[in-house]
């Protein structure tokens, strides 16, 4: 094991809590949902890590429920520490010149049963090597876009950038539009939010308080969004094209997603990373 410094542990608290949090928030979703069966409930299934690489260890606890609201929510937390391989060691800030790293984040994806609610995606971290940052964001991924909805979403996410400083927004939101770009396809995985890495403005405790409100926020937007959909009625079509979406996502997620390469790289759990894909997709 290694000893975590305070803002190492202040972070890793963090990240827990706020998966407490969103669990309990999106179970009782699950009990507010009218379709038939029983309201789902996260299992959680704690994972170490073993890391072939020369580094430690670690592991995370990852949680999935399938409901009757949520055909699968995943809500994973991390803390892995070790030592990157050589080669990976040069892509990532910091690393090339000592491979120990130290990360603990939260990341979670949403895909609803209702093709009118709109799936979603957030994760954030803190990622430790001779430098220290965070990263993360939040992005919305409707299958069927609202414009209405897109604004709300946007305008929210834009109040909690413009509180820790006012050119977050314009920066952190062209960086979702450039990230979130699917090149085979020509098109946008959905309709953005923010995206931001490598956030080390020298006030680690403003910084945290960032990474800490995009949590927050997506906390206190997103039931709204799901709520204000979730009883409508919807149609064979409109299933078949967010079955259609999954498909996209899936793609770019496998893909392009630089979460999912760092866990695969970092001897993380391949379920707890492969969680984000959805139950149901097709390709046609």
């Amino acid at each position: 094991m290694i000893q975590l410094d305070d803002q190492q542990r202040a972070a890793q608290a963090w990240f827990r809590q706020l998966r407490n949090d969103i669990w309990a928030m999106l179970e009782q979703l699950e009990d507010e949902g009218q379709a038939p069966g029983e309201a789902g409930r996260f299992e959680k299934r704690v994972w170490d890590r073993t890391d072939h690489s020369g580094g430690e260890g670690g592991g995370g606890e990852m949680g999935v429920m399938k409901g009757r609201v949520f055909e699968k929510a995943g809500v994973n937390i991390s803390t892995v520490f070790g030592e990157f391989n050589p080669d990976f060691a040069k892509q990532i800030n910091g690393a090339a010149e000592d491979p120990r790293f130290f990360a603990t984040g939260i990341s979670l994806v949403i895909h609803p049963v209702n093709p009118l609610v709109p799936a979603v995606h957030m994760n954030t971290r803190m990622l430790v090597t001779t430098k220290r940052w965070f990263g993360g964001g939040v992005d919305l991924n409707p299958a069927l876009p609202d414009a209405d909805e897109t604004a709300a979403f946007h305008a929210a996410v834009k109040a909690t950038c413009d509180a820790h400083n006012p050119g977050y927004y314009p920066a952190h939101s062209k960086w979702a539009e450039d990230y979130f770009w699917v090149p085979h396809r020509n098109r946008h995985r959905g309709v953005g939010g923010i995206f931001y890495d490598h956030l080390n403005s020298g006030d680690w405790a403003a910084d945290f308080a960032y990474t800490q409100a995009v949590g927050r926020c997506f906390l206190e937007t997103y039931p709204k969004l799901v709520r204000a959909k979730m009883h409508q009625d919807y149609t064979p079509e409109q299933r078949a094209e967010q079955l259609r979406y999954r498909g996209l996502y899936a793609e770019f997620n496998l893909v392009y997603d630089r979460g999912t390469t760092f866990g695969l790289k970092t001897g993380g759990n391949t379920d707890a990373i492969l969680m984000s894909l959805p139950p149901h997709a097709r390709w046609d």
